[in-house]
């Protein structure tokens, strides 16, 4: 009884605590509704959750003074203590300014006001002590500080105001409007002061001891009002690893409640097909990473739920053949499985690639895209009903409604970020439990992103390369190196072989000094003329059938040159191709260099990719090439790529909300991102329906986050 009353008294206290974070702003003392109103349309503040929310994006450290001898000529703010012993009114070109000479008792420098003199004049006095704050200038070997904040120093020690003072972001309406940085730095008091006892502990207090964390209340009042440096850091952290943990808690009891509540079929055998394929007809030996995803993906359709897995592996690293053996797996137990596609091209490569091994171990296997003949889909569509067809490889014709399996047991989803959520959806809707779910991507995540973006998802990694295969070479070459590049080139086709060549844009751009396509061909056609030469143009404006022609004179060798955009990225198998040639290299981000890069490679043959640019390079651009040409890596190039495009531009729009966070960063916060969700699967294993008493105010807050969706609007 007496634990109940205690559950129910920490209830009502959140309650009230939420109630009272989800008062609209207007009704904050020194707010009211014009105030509020351009809150709510310039920086999104509606409540007061919204407000205790907005953390400084910057701290002026008011915690050391500085002597003159000491200043450094690109100081940022400092503060000073002396005296000014002189003051005068010096003409310039427009008025006057008004100079006053500050010493102190290592040296003089000068402080100015461009405007409002006459007022300052007034107030400033002779021979006493001040403290001065300010940005200093460098200019005739001597120091000076335009508009310095100005304070009489106190006499005695304990009224002196020393401490780290905020700085929040805002925009040019609201200083228009009078709401400075004192105005905003003023409501955030009011808003402590209202808050009082109500700033509720959101994290075990076990948890809190151990990693000596700072409690909720003292890290939001440190994190607006720090009094020194190691206290705002230590608010930083406990902000941004609550901020991760409850990301982290979200997606892994997502993840608890998907195996405990959807039921998936049950895979208990290994069979005839499976073990026939392993024995006799293995195109060669399997990486140790393939062995360790075939066995995860194995336990995963053995447990009765459904499985949810992603399956992450480089160009090159054999995730096919694992999706082929699951696809074995699924067939040795009765069912049916599918193969869907983003494209047509990556559809027929996949149905081209498998169709051998399935005719070695005696499986029906059709390919099902938008251009199959109406006389060939009648037949698919009964053989799938009936289950006589075991395999279906296809594109988003695959989830028309038309197509019906007997008993579909597992959906296999190549690069997934390029269907949407109501497409997949479509595709589980097929059988009356949902089939199990592998998705397989060749665009190698951080695994911080991973973490983030996929938390709810079981993740599999094949992080080595089949054995045989040859590392490679890229090289960076200037735009003057042409003529070299080109004689390369031609030896390489002498000897059998084939060369892509890529260009970022279609057409000529007059704000941008890139080659384009077509000036590119002709360039081309030149340097290999006819009959010598046989050269294909592939690219986005054409029509699909003219592509797909293009496309199979590359494949079957009659062409010797493929010159294309970015529509190759994620598309035909060569394995007789063995130059990539990029264009404009310094256009591209790093995952789209190394996806393109991933095109040669695929045969015995050394295979050579080549980046060409100008010679004005930007940082970033130095910094991808050089990334480029050092590692192979798609994991290491993947962690570069972060660290200079941020979350948000390498994931796209469509999924940077959950990244949307207050104040962690996934990128420079990696270590506390860990951690956090260390814990938040240490606490779900140990209870998972967090019903210990010690973690009561993870349940509660869990709830708050839940009910008002608003608190945190990064959570998915």
């Amino acid at each position: 009884r007496v634990f109940e009353f205690h559950l129910s008294s920490i209830r009502i206290i959140f309650v009230l605590m939420n109630t009272k974070l989800q008062t609209p702003i207007d009704y904050l003392k020194g707010v009211g509704p014009h105030r509020a109103d351009l809150l709510r349309k310039e920086l999104g503040i509606q409540t007061y959750q919204d407000l205790l929310n907005f953390f400084p994006y910057r701290y002026i450290d008011r915690t050391r003074f500085y002597q003159i001898k000491d200043l450094q000529r690109h100081s940022a703010e400092v503060q000073l203590v002396g005296e000014i012993t002189e003051i005068k009114e010096v003409a310039q070109k427009r008025g006057k300014r008004l100079v006053a000479k500050f010493r102190d008792e290592t040296g003089t420098m000068e402080l100015v006001w461009f405007r409002g003199q006459k007022w300052i004049k007034n107030q400033l006095k002779l021979h006493v002590p001040y403290i001065i704050f300010g940005k200093t200038n460098w200019y005739n070997n001597s120091f000076s500080m335009p508009h310095p904040e100005m304070e009489l120093k106190p006499k005695d020690k304990k009224e002196l105001k020393t401490g780290m003072k905020a700085l929040y972001s805002s925009t040019e309406k609201l200083n228009n409007s009078g709401i400075t940085n004192k105005v905003m730095t003023g409501m955030i008091q009011h808003l402590f002061l209202e808050l009082k006892e109500l700033l509720f502990e959101t994290l075990p207090e076990y948890l809190i001891n151990k990693e000596a964390l700072l409690t909720k209340d003292k890290a939001l009042l440190n994190i607006h009002f720090p009094k020194t440096t190691d206290l705002l850091a230590r608010a930083q952290f406990r902000l941004k690893f609550e901020e991760l943990f409850y990301i982290q808690l979200q997606l892994i009891l997502k993840n608890l409640i998907h195996k405990s509540k959807i039921k998936g079929q049950l895979f208990e055998t290994v069979g005839d097909h499976f073990n026939a394929f392993y024995k006799s007809h293995l195109p060669f030996k399997l990486t140790n990473a393939q062995k360790r995803v075939l066995k995860e993906i194995r336990a995963d359709m053995g447990t009765g739920a459904q499985m949810n897995r992603l399956l992450q592996g480089d160009v090159g690293s054999g995730k096919t053949i694992v999706g082929f053996m699951s696809m074995l797996m699924a067939i040795d137990n009765g069912f049916q499985a599918c193969l869907m596609a983003p494209t047509e091209i990556l559809a027929n490569q996949h149905y081209q690639g498998l169709k051998p091994w399935c005719d070695a171990v005696g499986i029906h296997i059709k390919l099902l895209t938008g251009s199959t003949k109406k006389k060939d889909r009648t037949p698919i569509h009964n053989a799938l009903e009936d289950g006589s067809l075991q395999i279906i490889v296809g594109t988003h014709a695959l989830i028309e409604d038309a197509v019906v399996f007997k008993n579909l047991g597992l959906a296999i989803i190549d690069e997934q970020h390029r269907f949407g959520v109501a497409q997949r959806s479509k595709l589980w809707k097929k059988n009356s439990l949902p089939p199990h779910v592998l998705v397989m991507t060749a665009t190698p995540i951080p695994r911080t992103l991973a973490m983030s973006l996929y938390g709810d998802l079981d993740v599999s990694v094949i992080d080595e390369l089949p054995p045989g295969r040859q590392a490679i070479k890229t090289v960076h070459r200037f735009d003057n190196n042409r003529l070299k590049v080109n004689a390369f080139l031609r030896d390489e086709i002498k000897k059998g072989r084939q060369v892509y060549i890529v260009y970022p844009l279609i057409q000529e751009s007059e704000a941008l000094d890139y080659k384009d396509l077509m000036d590119g061909f002709e360039s081309i056609s030149r340097d290999f003329p006819k009959p010598h030469y046989q050269i294909s143009i592939v690219h986005g404006k054409m029509k699909a059938t003219d592509k797909d022609f293009e496309m199979e004179r590359f494949v079957k060798g009659e062409t010797q040159i493929m010159v294309a955009t970015t529509v190759i990225e994620v598309g035909v198998n060569v394995p007789n191709a063995s130059v990539m040639v990029i264009e404009s290299a310094e256009r591209f981000g790093l995952s789209q260099l190394h996806q393109l890069r991933g095109r040669v490679g695929r045969g015995a043959e050394q295979s050579y990719c080549i980046l060409m640019t100008s010679h004005k390079l930007s940082d970033h651009s130095k910094t991808r090439l050089e990334t480029m040409c050092r590692t192979a890596d798609g994991f290491e190039i993947a962690e570069v790529d972060l660290k200079l495009r941020g979350p948000g531009d390498l994931m796209g729009t469509q999924q940077s909300g959950i990244l949307n966070l207050k104040i962690a960063d996934i990128v420079k916060d990696k270590d506390i991102l860990e951690h956090a969700r260390y814990y938040a699967k240490f606490i779900l294993d140990k209870d998972p329906s967090l019903g210990f008493k010690e973690h009561l105010p993870i349940l509660e807050t869990y709830r708050a986050l839940m009910t008002y969706k608003n608190i945190w609007n990064y959570i998915s």
